[in-house]
């Protein structure tokens, strides 16, 4: 009998689910963005507001993928239920400017919207790993591109409708996260190839930044996410 490998098995549905469900829970990343012009017209916020609203986004971001690291979050429970309940919490957070009035209260919202963001787009990596092994660069490359087009999505939404209220396009936005979030839940199951992970140990730190290629690929990340 022809023994059958995990790759013949994998429904052929499963790679485009997740790449659909990482480009819907990425577009929360620049939503307040695509509609800052109209907030500061309504809400008189100042000048410098874009550069301060981006970084609370990628300051909660940081601080969301620390926080999931150091309390192996996606090892603790099955990623997919972390993706969904992020994209839920993620679009509330976005949806969360309709009812705030200030500026300190949308920079704290945007900072959540991009802690949350942090159960998205890695956990989303972790979840195609789950599934792919020797053909797991193809599948992360896709992934690559859904975060692109899920970050610029709100502005394409914005400029094909210049009439539409803001309001509508955060609405837009936070429906679609929900929707992929909910797709990943329904239709992509923990893969053969999930690894679980090992109760986080300090002393793992010192022992991985011994290795030359790792402290490479490590500080190269970090170079991104200073630039970030």
């Amino acid at each position: 009998m022809t023994s059958i490998t995990p790759a013949e098995t994998r429904p052929g549905w499963i790679l485009p689910t997740i790449i659909f469900s990482q480009f819907a829970g990425t577009s929360l990343w620049f939503a307040g963005n695509a509609v800052l012009a109209d907030l500061q017209r309504q809400w008189g916020l100042p000048a410098g507001a874009l550069g301060y609203m981006t970084s609370a986004v990628q300051f909660g971001f940081i601080a969301g993928t620390l926080a999931f690291a150091f309390l192996a979050i996606a090892d603790r429970f099955s990623p997919r239920l972390v993706f969904f309940a992020c994209s839920l919490l993620g679009a509330l957070a976005n949806l969360g400017i309709y009812v705030v009035d200030g500026y300190t209260a949308l920079l704290a919202l945007r900072f959540m919207t991009g802690f949350f963001l942090a159960g998205i787009y890695p956990v989303g990596m972790k979840i195609a790993t789950g599934w792919y092994r020797s053909d797991l660069g193809n599948a992360l490359g896709f992934l690559v591109g859904a975060l692109v087009l899920g970050t610029a999505f709100p502005h394409l939404i914005k400029g094909l409708g210049q009439a539409l209220p803001w309001e509508m396009v955060l609405l837009a936005v936070s429906v679609l996260a929900a929707c992929g979030g909910g797709l990943m839940l329904l239709f992509v199951p923990d893969g053969p190839y999930l690894a679980q992970g090992a109760k986080f140990d300090p002393r793992a730190l010192a022992v991985v930044f011994r290795s030359r290629s790792f402290r490479a690929s490590a500080f190269g990340y970090f170079g991104h996410m200073w630039e970030l």
